[in-house]
């Protein structure tokens, strides 16, 4: 396997030539270099990659924190967030944390020793300290981590509106929302605060169930939407977000509610499974793709040095309608 020593001896000139020309860190004449491009293909020469990163202060990894990426939003995010990594040059570290209470932790600990060069995280830690004590760019999707750490997510306030008037123009009475816990500071409470107050302002009564921390699987979701709904029969309307929804309607149907006669139902973050439900549950879509872009985008120009102006991105939503609302 050829060396750098080899490439320079071939083209003529120094190693560190060569070095200049594979790190792109100073002038090479145009002839020189095209020796040097010309020796490296004679040779079948490839660079020293991680050595190459090293050299730029980069590694070109970006870890990425998520709940449970087998949740159908963090898994759509995580996807796009991982697509556009790669249009930028970068791989990506996916960490799940649903494994442990601690995990989180751990993997903060491991990548404040790791080389990558940054961190998105979709994780709603109670130890905001963890964040900032961490020597690398960090941006968040959906929670407040510091005035340092920039947050990109959708706006909630209209989303929670939107959502409310939904179900406001179906005719609902008597309202049902699942809320996010409150122990965590996050922009997704704006949503249930909106939507309260627009229920209210048009004298309609809101149940608002908290859900408790960091619980984001099936089995929770399920278990305790099926409660909840038969703590409540009387109920006529649902908001949550899609795996609630999709539960809270499972129950509903087992106790012979029709919908949207009897139920209508209004699902928040809109992913495929809402579609691909029947009835088909009418949405609040967020943004994902365009969410996973703007964390991208931010993420690397704070790897480049870049100064970010904008330290809370909020992107609209919007309303896909299906089969359990009678609003059109």
């Amino acid at each position: 396997m050829a060396s750098i020593k080899d490439v320079a001896k071939e083209a003529g000139v120094g190693v560190a030539t060569v070095s200049r020309v594979l790190n792109e860190s100073g002038y090479v004449s145009a002839d020189t270099k095209d020796k040097i491009l010309k020796a490296m293909k004679k040779l079948n020469y490839t660079p020293n990659e991680l050595a190459r990163q090293l050299y730029r202060k980069k590694v070109g990894t970006v870890a990425v924190l998520m709940p449970d990426v087998a949740h159908p939003l963090f898994g759509e995010l995580t996807r796009d967030i991982e697509t556009f990594l790669y249009e930028k040059g970068y791989k990506t570290m996916i960490c799940n944390t649903f494994k442990a209470e601690n995990s989180e932790q751990e993997y903060l600990s491991m990548l404040d020793k790791q080389i990558v060069d940054g961190i998105i995280t979709g994780v709603h830690s109670l130890q905001i300290e963890a964040y900032l004590n961490i020597d690398k760019p960090i941006v968040a999707f959906d929670r407040y981590l510091g005035k340092a750490i920039p947050v990109v997510g959708a706006n909630h306030v209209e989303g929670g509106k939107t959502a409310a008037k939904l179900l406001v123009d179906s005719g609902c009475t008597k309202v049902l929302q699942f809320v996010g816990s409150k122990s965590v500071d996050a922009p997704t409470h704006d949503r249930h605060i909106e939507f309260e107050k627009y229920m209210k302002k048009n004298n309609i009564e809101v149940i608002s169930i908290e859900l408790e921390w960091n619980k984001h699987n099936s089995e929770y979701f399920e278990s305790t939407t099926k409660k909840i709904m038969n703590q409540y029969p009387d109920v006529d309307g649902v908001f949550g977000t899609d795996m609630l929804t999709i539960y809270a309607m499972k129950t509903a149907l087992k106790q012979n509610k029709k919908i949207p006669e009897e139920l209508k139902i209004v699902s928040y973050d809109g992913s495929y499974i809402t579609e691909a439900m029947t009835p088909s549950i009418t949405s609040v879509v967020q943004p994902v793709r365009l969410i996973a872009q703007n964390l991208v985008d931010m993420i690397c120009k704070m790897i480049d040095g870049e100064k970010c102006l904008e330290t809370r991105i909020q992107l609209a939503t919007t309303v896909r309608i299906g089969e359990t609302t009678t609003c059109r």
